[in-house]
């Protein structure tokens, strides 16, 4: 068999395949022997059809097509064979099957062109010479004092106030009823009703500090007392769940029905044993102290990370075939629909088969990082040697079979995952010690990036 290779982009390899007369005459042949055996033409019992009815009835270009459709398909595999090629997934026909089907000539050679994905090529660059700036979480004992105080406020104790008027830090429990704003020039109807439903409530509980409910409300409740009724203009957020009410104001009416005060427990050891295994308030916050420490060092070693991978991003090369973007935009999806699963929610309203076009294309960039990053720290892995210790990887295939011990294990697929996702992380590691780092404190990378865009957007004028 005669076969001509091309590279082509997006990792593919083009074909240009010759059938031979032979071939062609034989496929042919053997499709009307088929057809006569199959076909059901009326006047004539299965398998007696002569050939001239069955090539008047079904028509040379059926049969042509038919046999065509077999035939590339059964000579791309040999060429594919031949060639010593790994293909990956489906084949894509370049030639066009209507202008196949008029050159089809059974006795004469014919030759079509054909697309295969293969394995994704990998160009690294300079991976061992990067220079990253990251960001430093450095750690702050206002952490732990945070972090009681929180736990204080969940076992407060709820004390009703009669004498004064709401203030920061008290709960009011009120009943609510949204309406929309008659919009300026615009003349109410008779029996027009502004009501925004779904936006009310009855003895809602409103614990008035920063960042509660839509902001401008906890504000416009303070100073009521108790019985009082008073309307607060606000806006909705523009990042609101409901479509219909982002970015639009509102006046919500709200009557105080009840005011109270917390009062806090003592942050002593019967603090502690409520609220953690501890028995005395030192071990918890020794504990905390421990636990927010090594919370910033994995956030700064995450920033040095992310920028590692981000640099690599730029200095290596991946070419990657249409297939294993599909199949890990598949994966995306799946891991997306899991998590909602998993907060109560109902998949089949997004899952839909209008939706799903849009979701995939959405899912498309990540896919394409997501698989890049991999295959290039893999491919460094193997450059350099890097390996994951057997040891290592018991243990975290232990720990992951105790954490789903109530589920059905693949453990040759467990093994696979665990295995990839060591082998990132020893990479990851490895190349941090290559990479000279500049620390910067939290919060900063990202500004003096957006400064940095502010000076191409917005350059000076002369």
């Amino acid at each position: 068999m005669k076969v001509t290779q091309e590279k082509l982009p997006d990792s593919q390899i083009g074909l240009e395949i010759e059938i031979s007369a032979e071939a062609l005459k034989k496929a042919y042949e053997s499709k009307i022997n088929t057809l006569k055996r199959t076909a059901n033409i009326p006047g004539f019992r299965k398998g007696k059809v002569p050939r001239q009815i069955l090539l008047q009835r079904l028509g040379t270009r059926y049969i042509k097509a038919a046999t065509l459709e077999e035939l590339i398909d059964q000579t791309l595999k040999a060429a594919i064979k031949q060639e010593s090629l790994e293909s990956l997934g489906n084949f894509e026909l370049r030639s066009k099957f209507d202008q196949l089907i008029e050159e089809f000539n059974p006795g004469e050679a014919l030759t079509f062109s054909a697309a295969i994905d293969v394995p994704p090529t990998i160009e690294l660059g300079d991976y061992k010479s990067l220079t990253v700036t990251a960001e430093e979480t450095v750690y702050s004992p206002e952490k732990v004092e945070n972090w009681l105080k929180e736990n204080q406020e969940k076992l407060a104790t709820l004390v009703p106030i009669e004498q004064r008027s709401a203030q920061m830090g008290d709960v009011a429990i009120v009943d609510y009823q949204a309406r929309f704003i008659q919009a300026e020039g615009e003349e109410a109807q008779e029996g027009e009703d502004l009501s925004i439903p779904g936006v009310q409530g009855q003895d809602f509980r409103v614990d008035l500090s920063e960042g509660r409910f839509i902001e401008g409300m906890v504000e416009g409740m303070v100073g009521m007392s108790p019985e009082e009724t008073k309307e607060v203009t606000v806006t909705f957020p523009e990042d609101y769940p409901r479509e219909d009410l982002a970015g639009k104001p509102a006046i919500f009416t709200i009557t105080l029905k009840e005011l109270k005060a917390k009062e806090l427990p003592d942050l002593d050891d019967d603090f502690a044993d409520e609220v953690s295994e501890f028995e005395t308030i030192a071990e918890l916050r020794e504990s905390l102290t421990k636990r927010f420490t090594e919370d910033c060092e994995t956030a700064t070693k995450k920033s040095i990370q992310d920028g590692i991978t981000a640099k690599l991003m730029e200095v290596c090369r991946v070419d990657l075939p249409n297939t294993l973007i599909e199949d890990e935009v598949t994966q995306v999806l799946t891991q997306t629909a899991m998590q909602m699963e998993r907060m109560g929610m109902d998949i089949r309203q997004l899952f839909t088969q209008d939706n799903l076009p849009k979701l995939r294309e959405n899912a498309r960039p990540e896919a394409i990082e997501r698989i890049k990053q991999g295959l290039i720290l893999k491919e460094i892995a193997k450059v350099e040697a890097i390996t994951v210790e057997t040891p290592v990887l018991e243990a975290r295939i232990n720990e992951i079979k105790e954490q789903i011990s109530d589920q059905e294990v693949d453990l040759d697929r467990l093994k696979e995952m665990v295995t990839d996702e060591l082998l990132v992380e020893e990479t990851l590691n490895w190349l941090q010690e290559q990479t000279q780092v500049e620390l910067v404190p939290e919060g900063n990378l990202n500004k003096d990036d957006q400064e940095q865009e502010s000076e191409i957007e917005s350059p000076e004028v002369e």
